[in-house]
């Protein structure tokens, strides 16, 4: 009989508008039950903090990764904020639901992604985590795969194929957060996967900047503003998009100055058409089109983003929620997930998917 194991995920990802938790039972293998997901928030404080953490990253020496110790002061800061909401958030989901676990799948906090130069970094504390929930925590799942060459991201995609396996025909699972990737699965069940450029950071960033708004809700500013063709192309003309996959990104990859002339409405429009034509390109890059997009994440919601991705890249667009899949906490999942096949000593990404030299089994374990 297949033993099934009850784990809590939690996914805070490059939005930086809070986390995720959710539970999940599951084989770490093709048996996923949703058992029950919560949100919690960053305010604008935390959010602030996470700021200045990701720009002192940016501009810190190879040299400073070397130990926590080492960090730059704001990452050090953000590193205990994110320890203590993480905490919060278990206390939380632990109040909000009659789900029993002792494992916990902790993606924490990137605040800086450069795998070329074999870098990355996840902040927030996983054997604190472990200590005060009483829990056995996985986290630091992109270390082990960079060092083995990898890219160290996307790592939802084993998740998301085995999520699909219910599903008929060509799909790509397309996530889109602050940066956007996609999981390619053809209809013998081969995969391919990548990050596909920017999800909602740059236009969340551009939406704030202009409104004090944290996003564009519903897509409503970028319908009342025209794309600049010029401004896209500028954009588009990164070196990131004539790559082949392998491929991963830092949220702050790229230079939003093409768009820092326009109005609110027409930079809101160019960048959500950023995304859907990073996209689009993607799909260009690997030759391959699927029958349809299932979209997960934040950038779901974004009616106008939806359309464009229909528009741009000529493949029908799906909500998530259509086939009774967990949206908002899908990365969340994929981490309890993947916490689980690392107790289980399975895969956690192959060559396919960030291009490692070999299957790995990524993560840490924390001891409560």
């Amino acid at each position: 009989m297949t033993k099934l194991h009850t784990v809590l995920g939690l996914m805070s990802g490059t939005s930086l508008d809070g986390i995720d938790a959710a539970a999940i039972e599951t084989d770490g293998e093709n048996i996923i039950r949703s058992l029950g997901q919560l949100y919690v928030p960053y305010d604008e404080e935390a959010r602030g903090l996470l700021q200045a953490a990701l720009e002192a990253a940016r501009n810190a020496k190879p040299s400073d990764w070397t130990s926590s110790d080492a960090w730059p002061e704001p990452v050090r800061s953000a590193d205990l904020l994110v320890s203590e909401a993480h905490i919060e958030a278990i206390t939380r989901f632990r109040a909000n639901h009659n789900v029993a676990f002792t494992l916990v799948g902790f993606h924490g906090q990137t605040v800086l992604h450069q795998p070329e130069a074999g870098i990355t970094v996840q902040i927030g504390d996983p054997q604190l985590l472990a200590r005060v929930s009483a829990c056995t925590v996985v986290g630091q799942f992109r270390l082990d795969d960079i060092a083995s060459g990898g890219q160290g991201a996307p790592l939802a995609p084993l998740f998301h194929a085995a999520r699909a396996k219910s599903q008929s025909g060509s799909l790509g699972v397309l996530n889109i957060g602050g940066v956007a990737n996609i999981t390619l699965v053809d209809e013998g069940g081969k995969i391919c996967a990548f990050d596909t450029g920017p999800g909602n950071a740059l236009l969340d960033d551009w939406v704030s900047a202009k409104t004090g708004r944290p996003y564009d809700a519903d897509g409503a500013l970028a319908r009342n503003g025209r794309v600049n063709e010029m401004a896209l192309q500028r954009l588009l003309s990164h070196v990131f998009f004539d790559r082949a996959p392998p491929k991963s990104l830092d949220r702050l990859a790229f230079d939003p100055s093409p768009v820092a002339a326009l109005s609110p409405e027409d930079g809101a429009a160019t960048l959500t058409a950023f995304t859907a034509a990073a996209v689009a390109r993607g799909l260009e890059i690997v030759g391959y089109k699927p029958a349809r997009l299932v979209v997960c994440g934040g950038g779901r919601h974004n009616l106008t983003l939806m359309e464009a991705l229909q528009k741009r890249t000529g493949v029908f667009v799906q909500n998530c929620d259509a086939l009774g899949w967990a949206g908002d906490a899908l990365e969340a999942e994929a981490f309890a997930w993947l916490a689980v096949r690392h107790c289980l000593g399975l895969p956690t990404s192959v060559p396919q998917t960030t291009g490692v030299s070999r299957p790995i089994v990524g993560g840490r374990r924390y001891n409560p």
